[in-house]
């Protein structure tokens, strides 16, 4: 049997999407610069993370399979991260009601013999137009804290949306399918055990 995927990522959500399909996970998440760049776009910023992220658990593990990810929601160009409190979970959440906005989220794999592979996954989200009353209770209730965006899918939130194109698990926080795929055409774990 062969050893378990290193998950770069603190992430309980990615976690539980990979353990969920039945991959063998150790978690060893990075400590790397999370911070956007001046000018950084979206894409380029995940990208960049995942990749960080990837490269700094691959060099103490250079024999192990890793996979490092970041995910970010981007509305007219801007990058909602995580909201620091209610205020800024409030304004992130009106931002993204009525209307579309995307999910990116960069995947980054590193195997043994220097084997590496970067890929970006887009989902639009669009979410149906929300009153005060209803923000409110999704606010006091802080399914948002910790999330991009301020939302979680998996959650209270799916009310609030009204369609998703492309990947599901991409707005939880990881592409399964394409991580999945991604693996077994690198010849790394994943394979449900």
């Amino acid at each position: 049997m062969s050893e378990p995927l290193i998950l770069a990522s603190a992430s309980p959500r990615r976690r539980d999407l990979l353990s969920g399909v039945g991959v063998a996970l150790e978690i060893l998440p990075a400590d790397v610069d999370e911070g956007v760049l001046p000018g950084e776009r979206a894409d380029d910023y995940v990208a960049r993370v995942a990749a960080a992220k990837a490269d700094a658990i691959a060099r103490q593990h250079p024999s192990r399979w890793v996979l490092g990810a970041d995910t970010t929601v981007t509305v007219d160009g801007a990058i909602l991260g995580k909201a620091a409190d209610d205020a800024a979970a409030r304004a992130m959440l009106r931002a993204l009601f009525g209307r579309a906005h995307r999910v990116a989220t960069g995947f980054s794999v590193r195997g043994p013999g220097g084997v590496r592979d970067d890929q970006l996954v887009i989902t639009e989200v669009c979410m149906r137009a929300v009153g005060e009353f209803e923000l409110d209770a999704y606010i006091a209730a802080g399914e948002w804290r910790g999330k991009a965006g301020a939302y979680a899918i998996q959650g209270a939130a799916v009310a609030m949306v009204r369609e998703v194109r492309g990947s599901v698990t991409n707005v939880i926080g990881l592409p399964v399918a394409e991580v999945l795929d991604c693996l077994a055409a690198l010849g790394g774990p994943g394979a449900p055990a």
